[in-house]
């Protein structure tokens, strides 16, 4: 089984989603692990909850204290638990939006509404309100503008007649705390999720110009040129002939190219049986920490490297402006 995630919980209060998620990450097969819980608040509930679990805590009160001091002591904290994601989960304060850029991706957050519904405050009673047939919460990523990021994964409750804004909140509580953890879950496995890896690299691929996607000896490839006489510039590959990577086969320069990439760095790159020779090498994809700009700056040099020049030179057109 793949290494298990670390995340950081960020909290304020009584941290009812971060035990959910705590206590969810001790099951059998979950993918990630708590290692952190942080607040801005020494006196929030979550922190002795977390302490008495055995996990590590962090505690610095924001107040008399910029923003941007207070982010970088939480951050710091973070990183120095080895922190791959950051979930807020009932954080109460707006974060800068260079902190928000370093965790592009990384970072996770719980909103009680089905978005884009709602974002901001007083969600349940303007859903009442509105006379919505459901409230509900959304998982999404944490961008600049508030409560806007992509949404991940909701989970849907029923208004019924009698709710008030306290009942309400309450159910959707319940809900959010099945909903956290399996989204949580389901994110931080996605890098060794080979149906996820290849909607990226298919992306990627089929975003230059004509190119096309066809099978080759049952793996996904991808071709440059026509259907009748296209040339395929890279191969996406599921743990074959006995590797254990899924991994992206592009065109190298030079068997030296190759040879010396896997040599430096065999945890990004290896020499595949068979295509290894005609100097294909093997992008490791299903690792932490791939570089998505990297993988398509290779699918982009592997198409160069046998797409005729009257194709090519769309892309250099393209890349002037």
């Amino acid at each position: 089984m793949p290494d298990k995630a670390r995340v950081a919980v960020f909290v304020s209060g009584r941290g009812t989603n971060m035990a959910a998620l705590l206590y969810a990450s001790r099951l059998p097969g979950c993918p990630y692990e708590i290692g952190l819980v942080a607040s801005n608040d020494p006196e929030a509930e979550a922190l002795t909850l977390a302490e008495a679990e055995g996990v590590a805590t962090f505690a610095l009160s924001h107040k008399g204290m910029k923003r941007a001091e207070h982010d970088a002591a939480m951050e710091q904290a973070a990183l120095d638990a080895g922190a791959q994601y950051i979930v807020l989960a009932g954080y109460m304060r707006i974060l800068t939006p260079e902190f928000v850029r370093r965790w592009e991706g990384r970072m996770l957050n719980i909103h009680p509404s089905l978005l884009p519904k709602y974002p901001g405050l007083d969600t349940h009673a303007r859903a009442i309100a509105a006379g919505d047939s459901h409230g509900g919460a959304s998982v999404h990523l944490v961008t600049e503008e508030l409560d806007a990021g992509e949404v991940l994964g909701q989970i849907k409750v029923k208004i019924h007649v009698n709710h008030t804004y306290d009942s309400l909140a309450e159910h959707v509580r319940h809900a959010e705390h099945q909903l956290y953890p399996r989204v949580l879950a389901d994110y931080v496995s996605r890098g060794s999720d080979p149906e996820w890896l290849l909607g990226r690299v298919r992306e990627l691929a089929l975003a230059l110009p004509e190119t096309h996607e066809r099978e080759s000896h049952g793996s996904p490839g991808f071709r440059v040129g026509t259907e009748k006489s296209g040339k395929f510039f890279a191969y996406f590959s599921d743990q074959h002939h006995g590797t254990p990577h899924i991994s992206l086969l592009v065109k190298c320069s030079s068997m030296d190219e190759l040879e010396g990439l896997v040599e430096a760095q065999p945890q990004a790159y290896y020499k595949p049986a068979y295509y290894g020779a005609a100097g294909w090498i093997g992008v490791i994809l299903n690792r932490p920490g791939v570089d998505w700009e990297s993988v398509a700056d290779w699918l982009q040099r592997s198409w160069r490297a046998v797409a005729p020049k009257s194709v090519t030179r769309l892309l250099d057109v393209a890349d002037e402006f």
